[in-house]
């Protein structure tokens, strides 16, 4: 089992009505396979989606790792703010200095704040985004020079996207850590594990700072599935009102975050209303299905068991979810619009 927590040349009938800005040099990327663009093709894990059917619907019509028929959220957002049409993976061997200069994923599908998360997917543990992010600044010092680097961080966008896999895989799915905590006193060990990581990230240079919440997860079809089958699929209210309490928490950790960071803005994304609007009213948004995914079955299949061999619907902007886990880039453009009105006008 895969991740999730949650974006411009998508379908020709998709359009933005956001205006674009260049209020940032770059944008700088951790997290999940909800921003991972890549690098999960260069590490040894099964939590890949560099194989069709990801990525059909991307300009190129070619698989790059991102989970979704085509682009992410950060990509979008990235358009949006003119600094450049996708955020390449920093893992990525052929790197140009321009790629470098307007900001790179470091994010890895399947990890989580929890460092057991991404012991069991075997992916790059926040840790160790964090190690490349220094890599980065140093290779960055070479192109520009120290005081340069310096600057161009302290004025990126950072974006932190994590935290759903932690609940999914570790508490949901294999109880691990439900033989240790309850729901409550296990989302204050994740805020514990984030603060800790925003606090690294504003030690490194970074002063503008965008930390996803969690989507409504007893929604995602591979949850639904497990408690349901085939038979009355519905989202499952116990796990919505858990991730709406986790979310209440992480915005008022934040809050408190930035004041005790001298200089920083940190907001809080909630991703959550603007998927939960799109379940409860999917004609609104042009869906058609929003418990299934376009993959397969729309039940199970998500990384490996979505693969060339896997039959996939015939329109994948009808669907809310592309595979069992993950938002189609439709559903990702929705989100990222929704966040553009709700934050931009704050950095």
């Amino acid at each position: 089992m895969l991740h999730l927590c949650i974006f411009f040349l998508l379908l020709p009938q998709v359009e933005s009505n956001v205006k674009h800005t260049t209020m940032f040099p770059s944008i700088l990327i951790f997290g999940d396979s909800t921003v991972d663009t890549g690098n999960n093709n260069y590490i040894a894990t099964a939590a890949k989606a560099n194989h069709y059917p990801y990525g059909k619907d991307f300009p190129t019509h070619v698989p790059t790792g991102r989970f979704s028929n085509g682009k992410l959220s950060i990509d979008f957002l990235a358009s949006m703010l003119g600094v450049k049409q996708s955020i390449p993976p920093f893992l990525h061997p052929d790197l140009s200095a321009d790629d470098l200069l307007t900001g790179v994923s470091f994010a890895s599908a399947g990890t989580g704040y929890d460092t057991l998360t991404s012991d069991i997917t075997r992916v790059l543990p926040m840790s160790r985004q964090l190690d490349y992010f220094k890599s980065y600044s140093e290779r960055l010092k070479k192109i520009v020079g120290e005081e340069e680097a310096r600057r161009l961080i302290n004025r990126a966008l950072v974006i932190v996207s994590a935290g759903t896999n932690d609940f999914v895989i570790n508490f949901y799915g294999i109880p691990i850590r439900r033989a240790e905590f309850n729901i409550y006193n296990y989302q204050e060990f994740i805020l514990e594990r984030l603060h800790d990581f925003v606090k690294e990230l504003y030690k490194l240079g970074c002063r503008k700072i965008i930390i996803a919440g969690i989507p409504p997860i007893g929604c995602l079809p591979i949850q639904i599935t497990a408690k349901f089958k085939e038979q009355n699929r519905r989202c499952i209210e116990q796990q919505n009102v858990e991730a709406r309490a986790y979310n209440k928490k992480l915005l008022e950790l934040l809050f408190h975050t930035q004041t005790s960071l001298k200089e920083s803005k940190v907001f809080y994304a909630d991703i959550y209303k603007p998927i939960i609007d799109m379940i409860k009213s999917p004609e609104t948004y042009g869906f058609k299905e929003t418990i299934m995914g376009c993959c397969g079955t729309g039940l199970l299949e998500a990384g490996p068991i979505c693969n060339p061999l896997t039959p996939v619907c015939h329109n994948a902007s009808e669907y809310l979810f592309f595979d069992s886990i993950h938002p189609s880039e439709r559903a990702y453009l929705i989100v990222t619009e929704y966040l553009m009105k709700q934050i931009l006008g704050k950095l």
